[in-house]
């Protein structure tokens, strides 16, 4: 059988041939800096041509049902977790604050997967790939959701996890990754150190690694978001995509996608994709323009997107510029208030790393840059289950009562 994809460097343009584990380009690896992001991350390309072109719906109906395996790194669907990830509700809101829109929202919520994050796209793709290639052990860093999302996708495909989180990752996230029977290892430090450790170990064990922007797939898996809005949408591209940024592998990701829609003329054209970061971690999009890369501490309460080194930076940044992105910060204090207007008016509770795609979406709205009659997609990756401490300072628990007191409050 011929291979269906290669692999091309983002930096270099060197290309690799699709046969065995890769993870960065073996050339630019070699100039990276500890504590810069890398510029040899691997963009995965597929033989195009070979895709039937002739119908845009003929040929996304026969991708999709292959399960889309043509644009993606696995042979057949016997390797895919039992466990359904994607096909995510993709609500319409009308109003906000019972203020009608002259434009339509839709919110797509993947904290309808599996482990109620975004990140078990890029778990699925990963362990099937695994699976397929017959390794057993898989190794991440993480603030928490891709090792609970691993650990989950594992526990389904009797795959061993092994978890390595800065020791302050919440606790909810920490008894997701026990629970599903992963290894957890808490390092002192940051999630860049526990990022620097899993590589290390992973060269020196054998083991598979899942971080984002090292494992190529991860990107590959993140894509299929940008399938299922497309069709969700009736066969069209929404105006504006916002998306919360951390290393920036979702965003790519979303960029991906719809750049596999286009290359197949599927599609004409590329939505604009709006990168939204914290500013108390913003090291992605503060740097887009800068002429050298400059690390900020991150202190951020979106904890899921609490990065200083953008792993994923230099793909983020072209993709931003090749298709005229927008890319800003919202304060922490923004993403609360966001956070609570959206689960407010529409019961969807999200972490606030999710929050920060609202808030974002909030700004622009602000700044009047929304056109009447638009179609809007605002990602929520997470849910806010996920860290219920963060949002502690904007909720008021009621004491409890005497019962018989009940009535004469009431009144």
């Amino acid at each position: 059988m011929p291979e269906k994809f290669y692999y091309q460097c983002i930096n270099c343009g060197k290309e690799y041939p699709a046969n065995g584990v890769r993870y960065l380009c073996e050339e630019c690896e070699k100039s990276n800096s500890s504590d810069l992001p890398p510029k040899g991350v691997l963009k995965t390309l597929y033989f195009y041509e070979r895709i039937n072109q002739n119908n845009v719906k003929d040929t996304f109906q026969k991708l999709k049902e292959n399960l889309f395996l043509d644009l993606l790194p696995v042979s057949n669907k016997k390797y895919l977790p039992k466990l359904q990830v994607g096909n995510t509700p993709l609500y319409q809101i009308n109003e906000l604050d019972k203020k009608h829109l002259n434009f339509d929202l839709f919110l797509k919520d993947d904290s309808q997967n599996p482990t109620y994050s975004y990140k078990d796209r890029a778990s699925y793709i990963v362990s099937a790939y695994a699976k397929e290639n017959n390794i057993d052990t898989l190794i991440t860093a993480s603030t928490g959701n891709a090792g609970s999302s691993l650990a989950g996708i594992c526990a389904s495909q009797n795959q061993k996890a092994i978890i390595l989180v800065p020791e302050k990752a919440p606790l909810a996230k920490l008894t997701q990754i026990l629970m599903y029977g992963a290894q957890l290892v808490p390092v002192k430090g940051t999630y860049d150190d526990a990022f620097d450790l899993s590589v290390e170990a992973s060269r020196k064990f054998g083991w598979y690694n899942r971080n984002t922007a090292f494992n190529p797939f991860t990107i590959e898996g993140k894509k299929t978001v940008a399938f299922e809005l497309f069709e969700q949408l009736n066969y069209q591209i929404p105006d504006t995509v916002f998306v919360p940024v951390g290393d920036g592998v979702i965003i790519s990701g979303v960029y991906k996608g719809f750049e596999d829609l286009l290359k197949l003329n599927i599609t004409n054209q590329m939505p604009k994709i709006i990168a939204v970061q914290s500013a108390q971690s913003d090291n992605l999009v503060r740097n887009i323009d800068n002429e050298q890369f400059e690390i900020k501490t991150s202190n951020t309460l979106a904890d899921s997107i609490s990065v200083d080194i953008p792993r994923n930076f230099y793909m983020a940044k072209k993709y931003l510029k090749k298709y005229s992105g927008a890319y800003f910060s919202v304060a922490d204090d923004e993403i609360l208030k966001a956070s609570t207007l959206l689960s407010k008016n529409t019961g969807l509770f999200s972490e606030l790393a999710a929050a920060t795609a609202f808030a974002g979406f909030l700004h622009y709205q602000a700044s009047g840059k929304l056109k009447a009659k638009s179609k809007n997609v605002v990602l929520l990756t997470g849910s806010g289950l996920k860290d219920l401490q963060a949002v502690q300072s904007v909720i008021n628990m009621p004491q409890a009562i005497e019962p018989e007191t009940f009535f004469l409050q009431i009144e």
